[in-house]
């Protein structure tokens, strides 16, 4: 492993950033989203940044059933990444488009569109799921590159 691998692994496991796409979901899943950023749960005490823009993220971070309308759009967001990259599935319409599944419009599960890292079921899920599910993930980071 070269030395800048090293590093950018290095800098993932201390401080992932997470850019949140909502894909037309009821806002419960994005309403917990934006409680593990608050003062009670804060989940910047473990160096995980919200970031505004794909290029500056670690993980994508997707909540909502994936409609056909969104799924060429989210893709480019993905795409627009910087490597190494990861997708978090978040609540039921995130991993398989709970409710929604079935419709016309949308596409059961995030993992039809991207590489899914990390699923987090729930509806909605709770902060604390979120924040399991980053450190889950930050963990298997670390042990494959050991």
């Amino acid at each position: 492993m070269k030395i800048i691998d090293k590093l950018i692994t290095w800098s993932l496991l201390k401080s992932p950033w997470i850019l949140h796409f909502n894909s037309g979901a009821c806002n419960g899943c994005d309403i917990e989203v934006v409680d593990a950023l608050t003062p009670k749960y804060d989940i910047e005490r473990f160096g995980i940044l919200l970031k505004a823009t794909p290029r500056h993220a670690d993980i994508l971070v997707v909540s909502g059933p994936v409609t056909r309308q969104q799924a060429k759009r989210l893709r480019t967001i993905y795409d627009q990444m910087p490597d190494p990259k990861f997708v978090m599935a978040v609540g039921a319409c995130g991993c398989s488009g709970g409710v929604f599944n079935g419709c016309y419009g949308v596409i059961p599960g995030v993992d039809k569109t991207l590489p899914v890292s990390v699923y987090i079921p729930g509806c909605p899920v709770r902060p604390e799921a979120i924040i399991d599910g980053v450190v889950k993930m930050i963990q298997s980071v670390e042990a494959a590159s050991n």
